[in-house]
Order: C-alpha cells, then structure tokens, then sequence
C-alpha cells in the first residue's frame, strides 16, 4: 500500500444516519418521483439537497461501498420466480450506481461531469482521493462527494458486512472554505496510535464533528482523517 497524503479544503458538510438521525425529510423530491426512488437514494439526495447551494453547478462524486444491490435482488428474486415476467422499467432504469447522481443532476438542471464509485469498505475514502484529484484539476471549480449505502440484502451475510447501518454523508469541497480535511492511507503496519472506529463513515464524520484526529483500518491499509482550520 503506498503512503498517500492530500487536503481538502471542505466549505459545508451533511450527514444523515439511520440510527441517529430524524426521519429521512426528501419533500423536496417531487413526489413522483419519490416514489421510485430507494432509501439509498433518498439518503444521497437528502445529505446533497442539504449541502449543495441552489443554482451553482458543482462536479459530483457518488460513492456508494453496495450500491442498489438491494433493488437489484428484489429484481433477481422476481425473474427466478417467474423468468417469463418482465422486469420493471424503472426499477431497472434506477438499480445502477450512479442512479442517484442522474436523479440530482436532473433534479437540478446541471449538467456538470458525474463519477460514481465503489470500492468496497474503502469506498469513502477512495472517494476524497478522486474528489482530490478533480479539486487539483480545477480548484475554482466546486466538488461534491455524495457517499451513502446501506447493508445489502441479508441473502449475503455470508460474504458481507450485512450490520452496517444506513448513512449518508455530503461534503462540498470549495476554495473558499475555513477549515481543510487532510486525508492519509498507509499500510495497517505504519497506523498511528489514533481512535479507531469500525467503518470509515464514522470515523470521517467523527472528525468532522470534533475536528479531533481519527482513524479506520483493515488488514492491508489505514485510513486517516485530520481536521486543520486555515485561520490557525
């Protein structure tokens, strides 16, 4: 694992957790549409409605670790038990990754570049790199990281953390911002002697929250999160 470092300077950030958090407010989705749309994507647009300023184009990030993979199951489960039925339209149209980030550029009128990411329990963190390397390639131009998932269908509990709970998070990365995330990934061999926490949601929220050091690892890799205010 190579020694990375990079800065994100994050002017506003959003977060919605399922076990913590209010009821999951989406009125400003038209509702038909809101219909149609998962609890995964509800949680995307809900932490970038709340974070995003109105009417300003901004380049957006959507990472998400599993994805739709429970309305893809839902659809699996429905062509095995009547492979003669077709599939719904629009449940296949929305049970891709990057769903959520079509809805919000819809949504919004914006037709500004989109990625959609995954990379399994490192998916966030990889997530601030590539926000990185769209920041450095432009930095008059915003960035918004949409991370959200939630646990996939408990048919893969045998291969997957299934216990996660559900949670968002949005951060809108700007140059004008106050205060930067510095961002770190090592091998597990060279971790600091910081708090660990078993997801890195958490753990990048906690520092968010506390603007105190933290850290998540597996067995290859350590991720680090560090909050520097640019007044200091």
């Amino acid at each position: 694992m190579p020694d990375l470092a990079w800065s994100l300077p994050v002017a506003r950030w959003s977060a919605w957790n399922a076990e913590t958090s209010a009821a999951l407010e989406v009125s400003f989705i038209e509702p038909m549409l809101r219909r149609r749309l998962s609890t995964l994507s509800k949680m995307g647009l809900k932490v970038a409605h709340d974070c995003a300023p109105v009417d300003q184009p901004v380049r957006v990030i959507f990472a998400s670790r599993h994805g739709e993979s429970r309305r893809t199951t839902e659809l699996l489960k429905a062509q095995a038990r009547d492979p003669m039925q077709p599939l719904s339209p629009n449940a296949f149209s929305l049970s891709v990754l990057n769903a959520a980030a079509g809805v919000f550029s819809m949504m919004r009128g914006d037709h500004s570049n989109a990625t959609a990411l995954a990379a399994g329990s490192e998916t966030l963190g990889y997530a601030l790199l590539e926000a990185f390397a769209q920041y450095a390639s432009d930095p008059q131009a915003p960035v918004l990281v949409i991370y959200a998932d939630e646990p996939p269908d408990p048919i893969y509990a045998s291969v997957d953390d299934t216990d996660a709970p559900s949670g968002a998070l949005a951060l809108w990365i700007a140059d004008d911002a106050p205060g930067v995330l510095e961002c770190r990934v090592r091998s597990s061999e060279q971790a600091p002697d910081r708090p660990r926490y078993p997801r890195q949601l958490s753990a990048a929220l906690h520092c968010l929250e506390t603007h105190q050091p933290t850290c998540w690892e597996d067995a290859r890799s350590n991720w680090s999160w560090h909050w520097r205010d640019r007044k200091a």
